[in-house]
């Protein structure tokens, strides 16, 4: 016969109240508390690992494509193809897009773990209360909703990134922060605008391709046009071909001709096509040679009225603030001349006899 198996009978329970009750009760608070604390020291110890993973591969491109290039500066990157300018300013958007992704999924992760540990049946029982939640957030979060998808949409489609120049509609300056909500844009004054992605309709980049340095400069009426333009084009030129500015300039500068005329001047304009970045410098040093051809002309400049520049005037000279850190492009030196023949120290000033003027054999 099969022996009739026993209970075994389960622990009692310590009274309440008693040394035993206290003394799995501090065990159990101990636990807990050394789990959350784990739970708390991993999600910071996961969230550096994380973003120290995304701020060395952020550096490592953006290191490789300046040494490429051969700039210290990443707005001197204009030197380089235009793909390698965006492919920087497009990994540090994303760099900074993942960070804050990463800090929010391990806030929530590391939450849910402390109270499922703290409350485990906590989370069953509020089930239906969070699908309520969820159901009003999703009609009321409906523009939260807009800004993350369109801030999404912005990014993998590069139509922003740090450091360009952009006209928002909204906002004008220079693009300091993206998130997959909001926009930061740094404008002339040095006010910081947040723009919700979801309210932008249109951008204009003033950073991507190329630009174009417009000048119109005012001469008197009585001023000789065909001198006054050749004088323009031959200052541009030479700004052109310039060490310190050709690696700015893409094409040659022209002169439009005739842009206006009014009652006390003559308006002539001038246009040369530079690097996206280098608008503003170039702009400045090729007024700056204007003047002083002009000058050299004696043709004398009417007196016009200040312009303070704002809105995508403003936008434009941002940029001009810091200029590229680039050095003057080496000029090629010109090929040497034939050597000539000199006589060294103490040795008679004749040139040696020409072998070929003495038939072999023949000895003085």
């Amino acid at each position: 016969m099969n022996p009739v198996p026993t209970a075994v009978a389960a622990p009692a329970e310590p009274a309440p109240w008693s040394w035993e009750w206290w003394l799995a009760m501090l065990i159990n608070i101990g636990y807990n508390v050394l789990a959350v604390a784990g739970i708390i020291i991993g999600a910071f110890i996961l969230a550096w690992l994380l973003r120290f993973v995304i701020r060395r591969v952020v550096n490592r491109i953006v290191s490789g494509h300046k040494n490429k290039a051969n700039v210290d500066d990443t707005q001197a990157l204009d030197r380089s193809p235009l793909a390698a300018v965006r492919v920087v300013q497009r990994t540090r958007t994303l760099g900074s897009i993942l960070g804050n992704i990463v800090n929010v999924t391990i806030v929530i992760v590391a939450l849910v773990m402390i109270v499922s540990r703290l409350a485990p049946n906590a989370l069953g029982s509020l089930t239906l209360l969070t699908a309520a939640i969820g159901a009003g957030l999703g009609f009321g979060a409906q523009n939260i909703v807009k800004d993350v998808l369109n801030g999404i949409f912005i990014v993998a489609e590069d139509q922003v990134g740090i450091g360009d120049v952009v006209d928002l509609g909204l906002a004008s300056g220079i693009v300091e922060y993206v998130s997959v909500r909001v926009t930061h844009v740094r404008d002339v004054n040095g006010t910081l605008w947040y723009v919700r992605n979801g309210e932008i309709l249109r951008i204009g980049n003033l950073s991507m391709g190329w630009s174009r340095v417009i000048i119109d400069l005012a001469v008197a009426m009585d001023a000789d046009i065909d001198l006054v333009e050749k004088a323009m084009l031959d200052t541009a030129k030479t700004l052109a071909k310039d060490p310190k500015w050709r690696t700015r300039v893409l094409e040659q500068p022209e002169v439009w001709g005739l842009e206006s005329i009014s009652g006390d001047a003559l308006v002539i304009r001038l246009v040369i096509k530079t690097r996206a970045n280098a608008k503003d410098d170039v702009a400045r040093e090729l007024r700056m040679r204007l003047k002083h051809s002009i000058d050299d002309l004696g043709i004398p400049l009417p007196s016009l009225t200040t312009i303070m520049p704002s809105g995508i005037e403003g936008a434009q000279r941002v940029r001009g603030a810091n200029p590229p850190k680039t050095k003057p492009t080496a000029v090629t030196p010109a090929a040497p001349e034939r050597p000539v023949w000199r006589p060294k120290r103490g040795a008679p000033k004749t040139p040696p006899a020409d072998p070929a003027a003495e038939p072999p054999g023949t000895t003085t």
